[in-house]
C-alpha cells in the first residue's frame, strides 16, 4: 500500500480539485465518495472504483470496510492529510476517486422490477411487485445539491423506478449531492437530460404526466396514481415553466393549511412518492403499518 504524508502531494491536490470543480470532474471523468456506507453502495451499484485513501488513525466507524476489487489502487493518508481531504468531522477514515457514469433516458428500466437487473445499476435493490407500473420523479432546474440528494434518498426508500433530472444546474456527482443521499445516487437510476427530450420520453412511452403546481391543480390523493406516472416538481421559487404545465395530463397540489404557501421541495417530493406507494397497495409498507 502506498503512503501519503504530504498536503503537496500531487494526488491530493488532484483529489481537492474533484471535490471543488464540476468542471475538473467531467475532465478527469472522476468524482469523490466519502465514507464506508456510501463506498458500499457504489461497489454495490457496480461503480468502478479508481482509488481508496484510508486513514486508520481517524477510524470511528461501526460499518466494515466494504471489500475492494483487486486492482484498485489502496493508499494510507496521514491524520494531518485526511483532515484536508475529509469533509465531515465524524468521518470513517475512507475517502475514495470513483469513475463516473453517465445513463441516459433509453438506460432506464420501465418497470420496478427491472431496476436490478438494469446493467447500470448492478446490485441495486428489486422493487415490490406490488409497484410495478414505473414511477418517475422528473425534477426541472433545481439548483440545490442538497435538496436534489435528499429526493434520492426518498426516492429508494419509495420503490421509484428512476429520477430524471432535466436542464441540470449542478452535477449528478457533486460531493453534497452525494453525501445528502447517503448513496441513493448509486441504487436509484438517474438521468440529466432537457426537458423537451423528457417530455418526448414521456410520451412516446405512455407515462402520464403529474405536474406539482398551485394553479389550476387537484389534491393530490385525487388523482389516480397507479398508472404509469412521472412526477414533476420545478424550484422553490419559481415553479415549472410553462412546457410542463402543457405537457401535463393532470396538475396536482399539496394542501397548505398554515401561512406559508410552499414546502421544500425533498418534503414535496416525497409526500407525493409515498401517495403513489399508498395508492399501488405496496406490500412492504402495509407490513410496517401493522407491526
Amino acid at each position: 500500500m502506498e503512503t501519503i504524508t504530504s498536503l503537496q502531494n500531487a494526488k491530493i491536490k488532484q483529489l481537492l480539485q474533484l471535490q471543488q470543480k464540476s468542471q475538473e470532474r467531467r475532465k478527469a471523468d472522476l468524482f469523490v465518495v466519502e465514507g464506508r456506507r456510501e463506498l458500499m453502495h457504489c461497489l454495490e451499484a457496480g461503480f468502478t472504483v479508481d482509488t481508496v485513501f484510508w486513514c486508520p488513525q481517524v477510524e470511528t466507524a461501526t460499518e466494515p470496510m466494504p471489500p475492494v476489487p483487486d486492482g484498485v489502487r489502496m493508499i494510507e493518508v496521514s491524520k494531518a492529510v485526511y483532515e484536508k481531504i475529509a469533509y465531515r468531522g465524524s468521518t470513517e477514515g475512507v475517502v475514495a476517486e470513483v469513475r463516473t457514469r453517465q445513463l441516459t433516458l433509453d438506460d432506464l428500466p420501465l418497470t420496478a422490477g427491472a431496476r436490478a437487473a438494469s446493467p447500470a445499476t448492478v446490485g441495486a435493490r428489486t422493487a415490490s411487485p406490488a409497484t410495478t407500473a414505473p414511477l418517475l420523479v422528473v425534477l426541472e432546474r433545481v439548483e440545490k445539491p442538497g435538496n436534489l440528494g435528499a429526493i434520492l434518498r426518498s426516492a429508494d426508500a419509495a420503490g421509484v423506478t428512476a429520477v430524471i433530472v432535466c436542464d441540470p444546474l449542478t452535477d449528478l456527482y457533486n460531493p453534497n449531492l452525494i453525501r445528502s443521499s447517503v448513496g441513493a445516487i448509486f441504487s436509484v437510476p438517474t438521468v440529466a437530460c432537457s426537458s423537451e427530450a423528457c417530455i418526448a420520453y414521456l410520451k412516446a412511452h405512455g407515462i402520464q404526466i403529474l405536474t406539482a403546481q398551485l394553479q389550476d391543480s387537484s389534491l393530490y390523493y385525487d388523482t389516480d396514481m397507479r398508472r404509469p406516472t412521472a412526477i414533476v416538481m420545478g424550484t422553490e421559487a419559481t415553479g415549472l415553466t410553462p412546457q410542463w404545465r402543457e405537457a401535463a395530463d393532470a396538475h396536482i397540489r399539496i394542501p397548505m393549511l398554515g401561512r406559508i404557501d410552499s414546502l421544500n421541495v425533498s418534503v414535496s417530493a416525497a409526500i407525493l412518492m409515498y401517495e403513489a406507494v399508498r395508492q399501488r397497495g405496496c406490500e412492504s409498507l402495509e407490513l410496517r403499518v401493522k407491526s
